[in-house]
């Protein structure tokens, strides 16, 4: 097992597109929050090929700066042919237009309909890889989306320009991210917390899915990873994620699981007005939507059950907090 754990993580940042009919999507993203102001980006470098049209697959690049304090985010999209964008399958490089993502740092600039953003960064880290999947299920079939962190708790430092205003990037804390599949999950929340106020080396990565098999709909499944004081709390089995509770709304959600080791059981939520609102293509056909936050609360309960020992964690607005949904109800505006 751990020779096909290294194995994966060397290759953890190769492309899986392959021209696939079925259709496909893959993502590379980075986010990081500001170390103490309610400030966030995103960067996003995307493949999209729908089903049965390969030749019909393009390039998407992605950026938004989430900024709390002034109640205001910046949003811009921009697509490419797949003809004019690398996506490397034997070593970590990508390429959308001239925007580029390559171990340790990346560059580029989107010029939207309403905000332009540009960015020249640099990341480092060592955290291992973490996985919401057991290791088998990412060469699997089921379930047909994937996601690993590459990165987690990657430090950030450079510059991103925001509609012509420079913001130094200077130790913001975030991670690096790998998504791809031959179709979105259904419904789904995802959060991510790269540091706690009160415990800044801490990380957790959680999601709550349910998927549609025909004409059914399975029950939430929550698998989550917890980092904390040097020691793993997995609870990623698909027994254990089927077992545990997850349950979200517009704009909250409550989620816990136990194992005989530990206990964990938490909330993140946002207001309405910290979510920017996303159009994602789906490549069996349409779109799904995506509410995106990256400055939301998230407490956490830590009970340590072995250790006897209980603790808080929390954080003001360091959460990363998705929900990807076919409702259009929600009552956010859809910026990109």
């Amino acid at each position: 097992m751990q020779d096909q754990l290294a194995a994966f993580s060397r290759g953890v940042n190769f492309t899986r597109y392959r021209g696939q009919p079925e259709g496909h999507y893959e993502s590379f993203f980075v986010r990081a929050n500001h170390p103490h102001r309610a400030q966030a980006f995103w960067i996003r470098y995307t493949i999209f090929s729908p089903k049965g049209r390969p030749d019909g697959a393009i390039g998407e690049i992605w950026a938004i700066f989430f900024d709390a304090e002034q109640n205001r985010h910046a949003v811009a999209k921009q697509e490419y042919r797949l003809s004019d964008c690398d996506f490397n399958a034997s070593s970590f490089g990508v390429r959308v237009g001239k925007a580029t993502l390559l171990p340790n740092r990346l560059e580029g600039a989107i010029e939207g309909t309403q905000h332009s953003l540009a960015w020249n960064l640099k990341f480092e880290g060592d955290s291992p890889p973490a996985l919401l999947l057991p290791l088998a299920f990412y060469e699997r079939r089921f379930p047909a989306a994937k996601s690993v962190v590459s990165l987690p708790m990657a430090r950030f430092s450079g510059v991103l320009t925001v509609d012509g205003r420079q913001i130094e990037i200077a130790d913001w804390v975030g991670s690096q991210n790998h998504n791809w599949g031959s179709r979105h999950t259904d419904l789904y929340a995802w959060g991510q917390v790269t540091g706690f106020d009160n415990q800044p080396d801490s990380f957790l990565e959680v999601a709550t899915a349910r998927l549609r098999i025909g004409p059914f709909w399975t029950p939430p499944i929550t698998p989550m990873v917890l980092r904390h004081r040097q020691k793993e709390y997995a609870f990623t089995g698909l027994g254990q994620a089927i077992r545990a509770k997850g349950k979200f709304g517009y704009f909250s959600w409550q989620f816990a699981s136990r194992n005989r080791d530990a206990e964990i059981a938490a909330t993140i939520s946002a207001p309405r007005e910290a979510f920017v609102g996303l159009r994602y293509y789906n490549p069996p056909g349409g779109v799904k939507y995506c509410l995106n936050s990256k400055i939301a609360r998230c407490t956490l309960r830590l009970t340590d059950r072995r250790a006897g020992t209980s603790e808080v964690l929390e954080t003001k607005n360091r959460a990363a907090f998705e929900i990807l949904t076919d409702d259009e109800t929600h009552g956010v505006e859809m910026s990109a």
